[in-house]
C-alpha cells in the first residue's frame, strides 16, 4: 500500500478530508486527460466558464461527501 496514491479515505479533519476531494477530483482529471499539455491548453476554456466551475464544485462535494461518510462525519 505504500505506493499507492490513495492509502486510505480516512483523516484526522473535515478540513484534511475536503483536501482529499479536491485531490480525487484533480487526480480524475489527470487520469482522463494524461496529457499535461493538453490540460494546460485548455484550461482557459473553462477558467472563466461559470457553468464550469460549478460542474467542478459539484464533482468536489461528491467527493467530499464520499470521504466525509468513509470518516463518520468526524463524529466519535
Amino acid at each position: 500500500m505504500a505506493d499507492s496514491w490513495l492509502p486510505s479515505l480516512l483523516t484526522a479533519t473535515p478540513e484534511e478530508g475536503y483536501a482529499l476531494a479536491v485531490k480525487l477530483s484533480r487526480t480524475a482529471v489527470k487520469l482522463t486527460q494524461p496529457s499535461a499539455e493538453i490540460r494546460e491548453r485548455v484550461r482557459g476554456d473553462y477558467a472563466e466558464n461559470f457553468e464550469a466551475l460549478i460542474a467542478i464544485s459539484q464533482v468536489v462535494a461528491t467527493n467530499f461527501q464520499t470521504v466525509s461518510a468513509a470518516n463518520g462525519y468526524w463524529r466519535s
